[in-house]
């Protein structure tokens, strides 16, 4: 910096009262103070230096310019353009708090919005493909549970946590399975022809094998049980199905929750009603489920972009 600028006594002032009064780590001084450096030089470019001339359309295009990179010559990522924006509020709040600004311009300067992340959802060739590799491993009681264990995953949507919690009186219905989700709330998801199937197989020949093996160590009510008759735990219920994504070739990344995103977005793309799909998943706002609604339609986007004559020119 060349000289003094009018702003610098209140950016100083400011960074004192961080480190100071409020115990900001030196890493993070470090980042307010590059922050307000770059402010304080785009303050001298429109307003002379003078924080007091700051308008909200001043504060529009110092925006602007972080996300662009035109004034500054660098575009930033919403992360730090968010942290930016928390320095250059922090600094005007400051500023009328100790009487140095008549005026707090920034405080209806809003963060970036975090953009929404779409959950990623498996083909129906891929959940088809590890399910079969699951139904064609070597006969066996522990080939027999893992068959059973994807296909309650993928067939009823639910958590990891919620599976390897149930007992065999949960399923004492094989088309209806009781689950246990966030909160305790129960709710009660019907169970497909194939996982119904799984199910069959697994209480009647493997779960048993597993018991007699395990002998009075068994914990006699779980449902799925590992090895040595204790419940499955959740870690390894991951690594099932992340070893029988391996040999059935699936390159996308998988892991239980990508069965549930795949379970949602398959029956949207089917027709579903979102609320029905709501109810099955458990959510308790039909807002969280239509995040799904979004995954469809960036499919549909792609399918027209691909296939419509006049899509592209």
């Amino acid at each position: 910096m060349s000289g003094v600028r009018a702003i610098d006594p209140l950016v100083r002032a400011f960074l004192d009262h961080l480190g100071i009064e409020r115990g900001l780590s030196k890493n993070t001084l470090a980042a307010y103070r590059r922050d307000l450096t770059r402010y304080a030089a785009f303050v001298e470019r429109r307003c002379d230096g003078d924080a007091s001339r700051v308008s909200e359309a001043d504060l529009a295009a110092f925006v602007a310019g972080l996300r662009t990179g035109d004034e500054f010559g660098t575009k930033l990522s919403e992360s730090s353009v968010g942290r930016s924006l928390a320095a250059v509020r922090g600094l005007h709040k400051f500023g009328v708090s100790e009487g140095q600004l008549s005026v707090d311009v920034a405080r209806l300067l809003s963060p970036p919005r975090p953009s929404r992340r779409l959950p990623k959802a498996l083909s129906i060739d891929e959940v088809d493909a590890i399910l079969k590799t699951a139904a064609g491993a070597p006969d066996g009681a522990k080939a027999v549970r893992d068959s059973a264990l994807l296909e309650l995953l993928y067939g009823t949507g639910a958590r990891i946590s919620e599976v390897v919690s149930l007992n065999v009186d949960d399923v004492s219905n094989r088309s209806l399975v009781r689950l246990r989700g966030k909160g305790g709330k129960e709710r009660v998801v019907p169970v497909g022809s194939y996982a119904q199937a799984a199910l069959d197989a697994y209480l009647v020949r493997a779960r048993p094998a597993i018991v007699a093996a395990a002998g009075s160590k068994v914990s006699g009510s779980a449902l799925f049980l590992n090895a040595r008759g204790g419940r499955l735990s959740r870690q390894s219920a991951w690594t099932i199905l992340k070893e029988t994504a391996e040999k059935a070739s699936v390159s996308s990344d998988v892991s239980p929750h990508t069965l549930r995103h795949s379970f949602a977005t398959h029956l949207l793309d089917g027709g579903a009603d979102v609320r029905v799909v709501q109810e099955l998943l458990g959510h308790a706002s039909v807002s969280t489920t239509q995040i799904y609604t979004m995954v469809t339609i960036e499919r549909l986007r792609e399918v027209y972009a691909q296939s419509h004559p006049r899509a592209r020119g």
